[in-house]
């Protein structure tokens, strides 16, 4: 596959592939419509009208979903319904991990919504397996004021681990705002998907308040704030933290001095879920960095910003953009497809926003599929952060579309790509030789739904030619030239992979049943407004 065939074919906005059903893959339909002029002009338009699968392509994609799904059961404990963080190789004698987060739980949650949907397990299974974990949910300790869950638990037991998971030091229960945000729009799906656990979802939903992390204060002047990364209930003894309470009404908690101040990243599902609840204003939502600024007291960063200065709710947004192959867009962090990607399950981003997101989505998967084919030369594509195939988490990314400067590189001696700041100082690797790449299956399936045939073939071809598959489904990663594969398996990562499945052959599951009510009320019009500098060049 070349480079050519990508720009004929790739760029396509949200839910615009139609996809005709069978088995219990069913067509999936949402239509969007592009208003950007000039460079950022319709770049899904390509692709408008539908990519239909063939019988064999469905029948591929529904036994991946089936062996997925298989992993997922073998990573939860049979009393709690809690699933593990990771198991290995296999899938009928698993070695749980011995911990879980509130995004693993989630995750599970969205990935039963997804496995009813297709047809893989009966509605009774769905309704039991979602009740018992929202039961033990119940009981599990949590931060009781906000209504928050501590970052990791034992999966056999419901217990708060005071060991890190590593079983190396002891910690300080952490409440992340990510991880909550995770579980919460788990349960903002369940709610809908299946009304039978309505009643249980919204007992726990209900008390979660986005509000304790949302700093009015954290960019003084600009007239609205960052969300937390998280707090402790009690101060922890190794680290500086900040004493208060942004909700005014309880006791103080601790906060860590980290705010998300970037816009491209996993972090805005809260922020999202907290505006569409009234818990955090709608400002906040610009309050976050599209890039940093143009100037050269930022010049640490990747490459210099191009772009333009916009007003939305009176806050004043550096519309800037990143270079990478002829396009030009938001950066994440890292340049990979979890940052970019994964609320995009959630919240239909390109059709709601086809000025920004929906032209953002489909450049983020161009540059991926151009960095693994013509630029790095691996063969494949797709790259987030996942297991190490050497052992070990890793973090995996197109650096050149990330701001990171220490960069979360392709492949896996860490080739660094540094472009330099225009004017400011000079790049020290702006030609980069990359080495062994390592692919993610899981970001590729996030890609499904801007370049389905794409990412089918790319996927069909680490299973058949680098053998990274198993019986619970596509092993966590694998390294291109050398052939190591990470033999394990990933909640979150497989949780992703559902849900993409579940969106692109489901009719939308993931989606349908969380952007509807106060999402669609609240965050569809604050997202429509911007418009970002994204586009060709």
């Amino acid at each position: 596959m070349t480079a050519n065939i990508s720009r004929r074919t790739l760029l396509a906005a949200t839910g615009t592939a139609a996809l005709a059903g069978s088995a219990g893959l069913t067509t999936s339909s949402y239509a969007g419509t592009h208003g950007a002029s000039g460079p950022a002009a319709d770049p899904g338009a390509l692709l408008r009208g539908g990519w239909h699968p063939s019988r064999a392509e469905r029948a591929l994609v529904g036994r991946w979903a089936r062996d997925t799904w298989r992993s997922l059961v073998a990573m939860t404990d049979e009393r709690t319904g809690l699933p593990a963080d990771n198991i290995g190789e296999s899938v009928t004698n698993p070695v749980r991990s011995g911990y879980t987060s509130p995004t693993n739980i989630g995750g599970y949650l969205w990935s039963t919504v997804v496995a009813r949907r297709l047809g893989i397990i009966s509605p009774q299974e769905s309704l039991r397996r979602i009740t018992q974990t929202l039961t033990t949910m119940t009981k599990v300790d949590h931060h009781d004021p906000s209504g928050m869950y501590f970052n990791w638990y034992d999966e056999a037991t419901g217990e708060v681990l005071r060991v890190d998971p590593d079983g190396t030091k002891a910690i300080t229960p952490f409440v992340s705002s990510v991880d909550n945000g995770w579980f919460a729009a788990a349960l903002m799906v369940v709610r809908n998907a299946e009304p039978r656990a309505r009643r249980l979802a919204d007992s726990l939903l209900s008390k979660m308040n986005f509000a304790y992390y949302y700093n009015p204060d954290a960019r003084p002047g600009l007239g609205a704030g960052l969300m937390r990364g998280g707090f402790f209930e009690t101060p922890p003894p190794d680290e500086e933290t900040d004493k208060g309470n942004h909700v005014g009404t309880g006791p103080d908690v601790y906060y860590r001095k980290f705010h998300y101040d970037t816009c491209n990243t996993e972090a805005r599902i809260a922020p999202y879920i907290g505006i569409a609840r009234g818990q955090v204003p709608p400002e906040q939502y610009f309050a976050t960095y599209r890039t940093f600024p143009d100037s050269c007291d930022w010049s640490w960063v990747e490459q210099r910003p191009v772009g333009v200065h916009r007003t939305y709710l009176g806050i004043d947004v550096f519309e800037g953009t990143y270079s990478y192959r002829g396009m030009r867009l938001v950066p994440s962090w890292g340049g990979d497809m979890f940052e970019s990607l994964m609320p995009d399950l959630f919240v239909p981003e390109s059709s709601w926003a086809p000025r920004s997101w929906g032209i953002n989505h489909p450049l983020t998967v161009r540059a991926h599929i151009e960095h693994g084919l013509d630029d790095a030369k691996y063969g494949y594509w797709g790259f987030s952060p996942a297991s190490n195939p050497r052992g070990g988490y890793s973090v995996y990314g197109v650096d050149a579309i990330g701001m990171d400067p220490g960069g979360y590189p392709s492949d896996l001696e860490a080739t660094n790509y540094d472009k330099g700041f225009d004017g400011c100082r000079e790049g020290t690797n702006p030609n980069p030789t990359y080495g062994d790449g390592v692919v993610t299956p899981h970001a590729a399936f996030l890609a499904m739904q801007y370049a389905p045939g794409q990412a089918i073939e790319n996927l069909a071809r680490i299973e058949s030619t680098l053998h990274a598959y198993g019986g619970g489904g596509f092993f966590d990663s694998v390294a291109v030239k050398s052939g190591l594969i990470a033999r394990r398996y990933l909640s979150l990562d497989q949780a992703m992979v559902m849900g993409a499945i579940g969106n692109v052959f489901g009719g939308d599951v993931i989606r349908r049943n969380f952007s509807v009510g106060d999402v669609a009320r609240r965050v569809r019009p604050l997202i429509a407004m911007e418009q970002f500098s994204s586009g060709l060049e």
